[in-house]
């Protein structure tokens, strides 16, 4: 008869990465009511099991916790996969393909809806407005690009906004015009809200599709936990819709949207959402704050001026999307009450912004646990690397752009120069000044898969460019324990998850199973490795086949 005492589950004659703080490695693990009840050898393991165990031979593959995507936007991905998805494609042509024949699709939507172009598939960046006219003339069409940061416009759109060339740019974005001052259809920033406002937002049933489609994705990857870095009060009653239905299966913190137009009166607001917004596996801990915008369209705010296409320097410097009082005010706020700040900050005036204003809080409320972490962190001042560590204050990396790509050629490298150009994604100088390094993925922006962003973090080459450009800035690779730490341990650190991350004895059983050793390269490149089972509490939540 089954005894209390047995395991559910044991693992046995693998690989596995505990991602502890010693560095230890062990060859199988126990699961017993969805904790770790041993992990060590196989005896040790074995000595656990009863006639009711699952017993699971690894054969030498290699098991590590469960990854964790520190900021990730799984309803814009999951909402960019039921509709319009360009993220796997390529070029104009094959872009319009895809446009056309889903408007074609769908006769009775009112909107063409969706996203994923890339900036390297048009000239300077900037897609026109007539391009996507000659597929669909009809209907308004608002197409974002991977990053979130532009996005493609038809005609039709443009005359339901009132765009002309006498509208002015917002204060937070610009309108890309021909030499006329025509609108092209390209919107930059808080330009895109001009349109967007004329959306009819997702329904709750849209919201839901979308989370639960995500989830799916994000677990085949081996994620177990992330941070929603964009959660609005419709996604956040979309999550706590999940929690009550019992279909949230993974660990999530929202990062409750800064609204950069409004002042520090809306604190009370957040106060108030997240009281509402704590139950199950979400938590509605954390404020995003959106410092900069990207380096491409010359938002990120930089130190030095961005460089025009002949090489001279100009006077544009970016944007400071909070005013940098307002934001120490802001942070200072935050921290007080038990928020955690989430800093979008790309550029190295952004992130010394933001490392001040966690700085200001600091002085003002002394030590708090709110864990605030920078993301994105594509320039940083050297004099700045020392004060992650000084303050507390966590580098949340996305790996996979610390590539030399098309776009990092032909829009980053010419106009940030070749001194500022040189400081870009210092994941080594980071770790090496005693970072905390986190990682995520900024998914739909890049891929979410993980092992795929460790492979760039390691070898700063990407999948898609093996054996055909050089790494960039190889100087900054780091180690491939340390990358995996990145998505587990730290990232696990950043959600306050504290009982996951790595594995041990009496620890939440949150882990995935890949199908090889990672760590022998005879066995492929770190990207090639797939994910045969993730684990959260000891049950499946992706099961693939091969994993028995």
């Amino acid at each position: 008869m089954p005894n209390a005492d047995d395991a559910d589950l044991v693992l046995r004659g693998g690989r596995i990465f505990t991602a502890d703080a010693a560095g230890t490695w062990a060859r199988a693990l126990a699961v017993r009511n969805g904790r770790l009840a041993a992990v060590g050898t196989d005896a040790a393991a074995m000595a656990l099991a009863g006639p009711s165990t699952r017993v699971i031979d690894l054969r030498g593959r290699t098991v590590t916790p469960g990854f964790g995507d520190s900021h990730v936007h799984p309803p814009m991905g999951g909402l960019a996969r039921i509709r319009c998805e360009l993220h796997d494609a390529r070029g104009q042509d094959e872009y319009l393909g895809i446009i056309g024949a889903y408007a074609a699709a769908h006769p009775d939507f009112a909107w063409i809806l969706g996203g994923g172009w890339s900036l390297t598939d048009f000239p300077g960046g900037l897609p026109r407005r007539e391009d996507l006219d000659r597929v669909v003339a009809d209907r308004p069409v608002f197409l974002p690009n991977r990053d979130g940061h532009d996005a493609w416009v038809n005609a039709r759109a443009l005359e339901l906004a009132g765009i002309t060339r006498d509208t002015p740019d917002p204060a937070h974005g610009r309108i890309a015009r021909d030499p006329d001052g025509t609108p092209l259809g390209t919107l930059h920033e808080g330009a895109m809200g001009l349109v967007e406002r004329l959306i009819p937002p997702p329904t709750p049933e849209d919201l839901r599709r979308a989370l639960l489609e995500s989830q799916r994705y994000l677990h085949s990857l081996g994620i177990t936990n992330w941070q929603d870095a964009w959660v609005t009060p419709d996604v956040q009653a979309a999550y706590l819709a999940l929690v009550g239905s019992g279909e949230l299966t993974a660990r999530v913190v929202g990062a409750l949207w800064w609204e950069r137009e409004r002042g520090i009166e809306q604190v009370d607001e957040l106060v108030d959402r997240r009281e509402r917004g704590r139950l199950g596996r979400f938590n509605a801990t954390s404020v995003k704050l959106m410092v900069d915008g990207i380096v491409e369209n010359q938002t990120a705010s930089m130190l030095e001026p961005y460089f025009d296409i002949d090489g001279h320097a100009t006077a544009n410097r970016g944007l400071d999307f909070i005013e940098p009082e307002l934001l120490e005010q802001v942070v200072i706020k935050l921290d007080a009450l038990g928020f955690q700040p989430h800093f979008h900050a790309l550029g190295d005036r952004a992130v010394r912004q933001a490392l001040d204003a966690v700085e200001a809080a600091r002085e003002a409320n002394g030590w708090t646990d709110t864990r605030p972490h920078l993301a994105h962190l594509q320039v940083v001042h050297p004099d700045d690397l020392p004060r992650f560590r000084r303050l507390g204050a966590l580098a949340n990396a996305q790996p996979y752009w610390a590539v030399e790509e098309d776009q990092m050629t032909e829009l980053t490298l010419p106009i940030l120069g070749p001194v500022v150009s040189a400081r870009q994604y210092p994941f080594r100088s980071l770790l090496a000044n005693g970072a905390t390094l986190v990682m995520g993925s900024d998914w739909s922006v890049s891929t979410p898969d993980p092992l795929v962003e460790m492979e760039v973090a390691v070898n700063r080459v990407s999948d898609e460019s093996r054996g055909v450009t050089p790494p960039f800035l190889p100087e900054e690779r780091i180690t491939l324990a340390s990358a995996l730490r990145a998505f587990t341990a730290g990232s696990a650190h950043a959600q306050h998850l504290d009982e996951a991350g790595w594995l041990g004895e009496g620890r939440l059983a949150d882990f995935a199973v890949l199908d090889r050793d990672l760590f022998d390269r005879g066995e492929g490149e770190i990207g090639e490795a797939r994910v045969l089972a993730t684990f959260v509490e000891g049950e499946a939540v992706h099961e693939a086949p091969g994993l028995e």
